[in-house]
Order: structure tokens, then C-alpha cells, then sequence
């Protein structure tokens, strides 16, 4: 952990920091045993101001729930995370209140998260209601969706329409633009274009890319496309059953994989940053996350696994500069 605070103090103006993460799920089987799903288990990373995180890995690896945890929709179960210097576990009720216009959330699937019976106007109004009340007039909150809607592409007349009139690629402009209305600091945007086209996948990136720019937007990316992450983000953490396996700038993680897991997902996704890679195929299946093997989590289906990583768990630590790896392979 002090290699990891070491090398953010090299680094720019955090705006969320996290350590030893924590968050579990009670679960019962069929038997009615308790149990606990370890969906995120001892996670430390920071997201720096301006800048695009990525976070990657395979479907039930933890990456939405950790998503959710820093928006603290979910209560944790161990760590801290820090908020510009507040720990988001211990806000007031009216700093939480003030802590939701400062961070939001991008759906995957824009049509669940947006009420159909509701107009595509009264959608966007309902952030300044609530957090504005009488404070702000019609004619007020009238002006800033008609603003939001210059924002992210849209005419004037969406807003009398309702989210079934619309296209995937629209009602997701929809759900940035009320991600943005209370002018957030950082967004997470979970699966943001995975249930898009491809060609509208590029046009919803790009509006990503300009609102950030423009706004000074932090965001925290969460796909399984290790294009798109590749395309967007600055630095990319890789994660397997709720662990972070290795951590890096982009163009070292892809120029210079180091976790075997890391390695079968960039085998996967051919033509990244131009290069072909050698498929490798990983045997077996995940395993439960209920029931995580001791050791390393990914020793079931390493082909390099030794003995000591059957028994000893691997730490993320600093292999190279910014570079950081949990694997026995790298003392």
C-alpha cells in the first residue's frame, strides 16, 4: 500500500481515492446456508482530477458494484473512499445531498433508466426539483434543459416527447444530459454504449470525449470493450472476482501486459493501438464468487500457476513505474 501512495503523490490533484475497498453481498443457497458474495474485496486505486479511468473485466468481476459503491448507492463494507477530501461514508444528510450534484451516474441500458410514462422535458427537470425546489423558477429550469439539450445534440423538440419515441442512441444522449444537469464533477459511466449500435457507440464516445473537455469532466469508465477503454481512458485498472489484477497507463498495459489474465483479454481483442495479438485461450471456468479459491483468485485458470500461488494471495504492488501488478511471477 505505501508503493501505491508513493506513486500517487507523482501524480496530479486526486479527486476520489480509495483504499481497501470492500463491499459484500449476504447470500443464501439453495439449502438456505448464508453465505457472502465478495463482489469487490480489498480494492485501492485514485482517479486523478480531468482525467478518463478505465475499468475492465469479465461480466460479475465486481466493476458495476464498485461503480455504485463511490456514488455510495451502496454501503461498504470495509475501506474508505474520499471524495475530494470527504469520506463518503460519513456525509450528513445534507452533505450527501450536495454530494450527488457533485458525482452521477451513466446507465448501460438508456431505456431502463428513464421513467416511461414521463415526458422527455419532465425527465430533465426533475434533478432541479429536487435538489433546487422553489429556488429556481419555471422559466429557470426551462432555460437549462433547453441548454442541456444544445449540449448533448438535441433539438428543442425532444422534449416533448417520450422515451419510446427515440432511438437507443438519443434517450442515451438523454441520460447525459441529466447526468449533467447539476454539473457534476465525476460521472461513472457504466457499460455507457454496450447496448448501442457500433455506429452509434462512436457518436455517444465522442460526445463523451467533447463534454470533458469542455466541462473539466472526471470520469470513471466501466466496459468490458478494451477498444473503447483503450480509445478513452488514460489509465485502465483490469479486474477479476472483485480484485484489481493490474493497474497501468494504457499504453503500458497494452504494450506491456504483465497479468496472465490481463494477457487473455488483450488476446481477445484483436487490432488494439494497431497490433495483432496471439489468441490465448484460458481453461475452465470462472469460479463461484461465492466461493473464491484460496490464493490467488485466477490460479484455477493460469496457465503459468505454481504452488505458492495456490495458497498465498498476490499483492497489487508497483513492478515498474505506475505499473502495478498482483502476481507471484513479479517479486
Amino acid at each position: 500500500m505505501e508503493e501505491i501512495k508513493e506513486a500517487r503523490s507523482r501524480e496530479r490533484e486526486p479527486l476520489v481515492t480509495v483504499e481497501h475497498l470492500k463491499k459484500y453481498f449476504a447470500i443464501k443457497d439453495n439449502r438456505g446456508n448464508k453465505g457472502k458474495l465478495k463482489a469487490v474485496d480489498d480494492v485501492s486505486f485514485t482517479i486523478y482530477k480531468g482525467e478518463t479511468f478505465g475499468l475492465v473485466g469479465e461480466s460479475g468481476c465486481g466493476k458495476s458494484t464498485l461503480g455504485r459503491s463511490l456514488l455510495n448507492l451502496y454501503p461498504i463494507d470495509g475501506g474508505r473512499i474520499d471524495f475530494d477530501g470527504q469520506d463518503v461514508s460519513k456525509l450528513t444528510s445534507r452533505e450527501k445531498k450536495k454530494f450527488c450534484s457533485k458525482s452521477q451516474l451513466v446507465f448501460q441500458d438508456p431505456s431502463a433508466c428513464l421513467n416511461p410514462r414521463n415526458k422527455i422535458g419532465s425527465i430533465l427537470a426533475e434533478p432541479f426539483k429536487i435538489h433546487y425546489g422553489r429556488q429556481m423558477s419555471k422559466e429557470q429550469i426551462e432555460q437549462k434543459i433547453d441548454r442541456l439539450l444544445d449540449v448533448v445534440g438535441l433539438s428543442l423538440e425532444y422534449k416533448s416527447r417520450f422515451p419510446h419515441e427515440m432511438s437507443g442512441g438519443q434517450k442515451q444522449r438523454i441520460g447525459i444530459a441529466r447526468a449533467l444537469a447539476l454539473e457534476p464533477e465525476l460521472i461513472v459511466c457504466d457499460e455507457p454504449v454496450s447496448a448501442l449500435d457500433v455506429s452509434i457507440q462512436a457518436q455517444v464516445i465522442n460526445l463523451l470525449g467533447e463534454l470533458q473537455a469542455q466541462m473539466n469532466l472526471t470520469y470513471l469508465f466501466i466496459s468490458h470493450d478494451l477498444g473503447v477503454v483503450y480509445h478513452m481512458c488514460r489509465r485502465i485498472a483490469v479486474m477479476y472476482l472483485g480484485k484489481i489484477v493490474e493497474l497501468a497507463d494504457k499504453e503500458a498495459l497494452y504494450s506491456n501486459t504483465l497479468h496472465p489474465y490481463t494477457r487473455a483479454l488483450i488476446s481477445a481483442a484483436p487490432n488494439i493501438n494497431g497490433k495483432e495479438h496471439e489468441r490465448i485461450l484460458l481453461t475452465g471456468d470462472v469460479p463461484n464468487p461465492s466461493k473464491p479459491p484460496l490464493g490467488c483468485k485466477f490460479h484455477t485458470r493460469c496457465p503459468h500457476a505454481a504452488e505458492t500461488c495456490k495458497n498465498d494471495e498476490p499483492q497489487l504492488k508497483e513492478i515498474e513505474k505506475d505499473h502495478f501488478v498482483a502476481c507471484h511471477l513479479y517479486k
